[in-house]
């Protein structure tokens, strides 16, 4: 099945509608055969518990052509020899909707279906106790497995130009022809989908008939309103591809999904209803299914980098009520999001990740809470862009400011943790950044509905291509070739794809490769405190970068009763202890293969340490430059722990799970960076941004530096 067309699992009730096109041949007959093959396509749904409703054109084309034979039979030599006057279309139709219906019962008959007429006029839908009683009439025969069978009454319509005009209101207003009168049933009956058969296969770039032209797999207006060139209208009928593409955009604008195919092709309705890829699908989230395929890896950069200057634009405050509808919006789609991401883990455990992998991909209870309110905390935030950060005099009536500003456009690769899009998404919002996403495959429907939950909140002033999401893997290499579009890449995951990123792009990158966290156990510790500390740091989210992987004994400590007793309850919380050449031995445990390995499970590795020089040795030869801890009483040591070991965060006794942007009030984070340019430790808000210098002259220039007299004073910031 077509990823597009999985919603057609859910479909119950469908329209149909078949053009004069399809309905009739080239000579104005009646299409038996081809009438009849789709017949029994319905019949077969019908049957399967499809409720079937059909809009029909074509009576005008039929009558046309049986009043032109009468009147030639009933005209005499002399008649025929007089300028042939247009038969009168209201005329025509009266005569052709009785053959049309004639037709069809004969055809449905044959396949055992009961059908039955409605004939509507645009003047009907004025009143509500029409619709009322249209809507209790089609739920009565759709229950006894009738299939309605609508046509537009034009023998006795009162509209005015109905063959020139095309007009589409809402569902209380008017039709012009059947294509919207079908787009109208489908919305005033509440039907799950609305096919529009065609005599081409769907929607194409240009003319059907240009060899250029090419099909429409997914009509996105974003992209593609204003962009087609329609060919001429139907040979028959009024209404042609034009109307039949406006009737769709509204339609699916109002929650009805479209699909325009062909009504030549053989098997086509059953084809749609199966969910494979025919003709040209309508849906209101069609713009959330742009892949870089669509648009290209360029266009979808330059589209965040254009949103992101929307967005400095605006008024503070308008950018923090986006956060707060944000914050809201994820409350108020809780239940829809935990259904998305139930899946995602469902699918992910059968496929057989890793319980480390699944972990990060589980949205816990009250996880969503938890992100609405970092959010809210975001958006409470002092204003970040455009603060002066320093003022300097450089001569009189010249004064030179430093002034934050956002980097540009982001692209953040992720995997597994649907919960890092949120706060990425709402620190690039705060910050001014535009953003591009590529979240983990296990995660594809978790990021999906957070996406569109995200998107839909941002004011059309700003653009919802603000925030973009990249579909598959494979789509990475285009756009780490675009450092002249992308400012900063954020990876998060694992060593290999870090690595990988770092290796393949000029763009500035910035991240941790691994998240090897030691904790030191001092001599001198306080053995309740170490053991407190260290079974939170492997234990509180055992899968998290800042999780202890290593924890470091001074010797002295290995036969006391207080590390003893810490190695018990280790045990017996289920973690796999592996130990270096020391400590493998002293406490009879698996050699670890290697320090430097990250478990993201319940395991760790021990060794034992000479003293606190001993275990910062350790640290910097085999550790990521993440976070550290020491647990110690001695304060001296404590500050040559402090003040020596090289990494992003360093903590005296406190586990290293509080290295976090929103434990460290930013928040939330980006991730954690271990590099030391730029930002490190959590990057929240202030890592997003970067500086520009204002300088405000009165007329001043350098002119070898003659004239001026440089003052170079520091000013106050107000």
């Amino acid at each position: 099945m077509d990823p597009t067309r999985k919603f057609v699992k859910h479909v119950k009730r469908v329209v149909f509608k078949v053009g004069t096109a399809v309905v009739t041949r080239d000579d104005g007959r009646l299409a038996v055969g081809r009438v009849g093959a789709i017949f029994e396509q319905l019949e077969e749904l019908n049957s399967q518990g499809y409720e079937i409703i059909l809009v029909t054109s074509g009576a005008v084309g039929a009558g046309r052509q049986r009043l032109k034979y009468r009147r030639l039979v009933n005209s005499s030599f002399a008649d025929l020899q007089k300028p042939q006057v247009e038969i009168d279309g209201k005329a025509c139709a009266a005569v052709g909707q009785n053959g049309l219906m004639a037709l069809y019962d004969n055809l449905f008959s044959q396949l055992d279906v009961t059908s039955s007429q409605l004939l509507v006029t645009d003047n009907d839908f004025k009143s509500p106790d029409f619709r009322m009683q249209l809507s209790e009439t089609v739920d009565t025969l759709l229950s006894l497995r009738s299939i309605p069978i609508f046509n537009e009454n034009d023998a006795i319509s009162t509209r005015r130009a109905p063959y020139e005009t095309f007009l589409l209101q809402d569902s209380s207003g008017i039709f012009w022809d059947n294509d919207s009168l079908a787009a109208l049933l489908a919305l005033e009956l509440k039907a799950d989908l609305l096919v529009l058969l065609s005599d081409v296969e769907g929607l194409y770039s240009g003319p059907p008939s240009d060899p250029h032209s090419k099909l429409i797999n997914t009509y996105i207006k974003e992209k593609h309103e204003g962009l087609i060139t329609f060919g001429d209208k139907s040979r028959v009928g009024r209404g042609g591809m034009h109307a039949k593409v406006k009737a769709a955009v509204h339609a699916a604008d109002s929650g009805t999904p479209v699909i325009i195919t062909s009504g030549f092709a053989a098997d086509n309705i059953t084809k749609v209803l199966h969910g494979q890829r025919i003709g040209t699908l309508f849906h209101k989230d069609s713009h959330l299914w742009i892949t870089l395929t669509d648009v290209g890896a360029r266009e979808m950069a330059l589209a965040a980098r254009e949103c992101s200057r929307k967005l400095q634009s605006i008024p503070s405050h308008e950018r923090r009520k986006i956060l707060l509808d944000i914050a809201t919006a994820l409350e108020e789609k809780e239940s829809a999001i935990k259904a998305e991401n139930d899946a995602d883990v469902s699918a992910a455990r059968k496929a057989g990740y890793d319980d480390s992998l699944v972990s990060r991909l589980l949205l816990k209870p009250g996880k969503i809470a938890a992100l609405a309110k970092s959010i809210r905390t975001i958006a409470d935030m002092k204003e970040p862009i455009g603060q002066i950060l320093s003022r300097t005099e450089l001569a009189d009536g010249l004064v030179l400011e430093k002034t934050s500003c956002p980097l540009g456009v982001l692209l953040i690769v992720f995997e597994s943790r649907p919960d890092a899009l949120v706060q990425i998404a709402a620190l690039a919002i705060r910050s001014g950044n535009g953003l591009l996403l590529k979240g983990g495959k296990e995660a594809n429907r978790s990021n999906a509905i957070l996406h569109k939950i995200i998107t839909s909140v941002i004011p059309d002033t700003v653009g919802k291509k603000l925030i973009g999401i990249v579909t598959s893997r494979e789509e990475i290499p285009d756009l780490l070739k675009l450092d002249d579009v992308i400012d900063l890449v954020i990876p998060r995951g694992s060593n290999y794809l870090v690595s990988q990123i770092k290796n393949t792009t000029k763009i500035p990158v910035l991240g941790h490769a691994d998240g090897i966290c030691h904790v030191y156990v001092d001599k001198s510790a306080n053995m309740d405190m170490a053991r407190h500390i260290v079974v939170d740091a492997k234990l509180d989210y055992p899968a998290a970068c800042n999780a202890m992987e290593t924890l470091l004994v001074h010797q002295d400590l290995t036969t006391s009763t207080g590390f003893q007793e810490l190695l018990v309850e280790l045990k017996h919380e289920g973690v796999s202890l592996y130990g270096g050449p020391r400590a493998s031995s002293l406490f009879n445990i698996a050699f670890a293969d290697s320090f430097h390995h990250e478990y993201n499970s319940k395991a760790c590795t021990i060794e034992v340490v000479d003293d606190v020089q001993d275990a910062i040795d350790h640290i910097h030869k085999h550790g990521s430059g993440h976070t550290e801890c020491i647990v110690t009483e001695d304060q001296e040591v404590a500050e040559y722990f402090l003040h020596q070991v090289d990494s992003a965060a360093v903590f005296l006794n406190a586990s290293t799970r509080f290295c976090d942007g929103a434990r460290f009030g930013l928040g939330a984070e980006v991730g954690i960076s271990t590099s030391k340019i730029h930002a490190r430790g959590p990057v929240g808000v202030e890592g997003l941004l970067t500086t520009r210098w204002v300088l405000r002259g009165t007329g001043q220039v350098v002119k070898g530096d003659k004239g001026v007299d440089y003052t170079h004073k520091k000013l106050a910031l107000d």
